[in-house]
């Protein structure tokens, strides 16, 4: 199981992040908040860019931004190629060892 810890906020809402924990088991992205699950959808199903601010998911019509604390491995894992030059470095040097 790759489990992750984020803050997720629904774009343009100006409401406080919530703390969530990203599951992405068997081709799954799974987003519970404590004992909640928010979301559970296919991999096919989302689309996910590395931006600055943090990782852009689409499913469903809406968007969400994720701040994921591990968010090199977290690119890794959704086996993205591309992201801001400063998540790409930590991209590389996870891929390297250099961590």
């Amino acid at each position: 199981m790759s489990a992750y810890e984020a803050l997720l906020r629904i774009r343009g809402d100006s409401e406080p992040p919530l703390g969530v924990e990203i599951d992405l088991t068997d081709d799954r992205f799974i987003v519970r908040a404590g004992d909640t699950q928010v979301a559970n959808w296919s991999r096919e199903e989302i689309r996910v860019s590395a931006l600055q601010d943090g990782f852009h998911l689409r499913a469903e019509g809406e968007e969400v931004i994720l701040d994921v604390t591990d968010d090199a491995k977290f690119a890794l894992d959704l086996g993205l190629r591309n992201a801001h030059p400063g998540l790409r470095r930590r991209m590389a040097a996870l891929m390297r060892g250099d961590v």
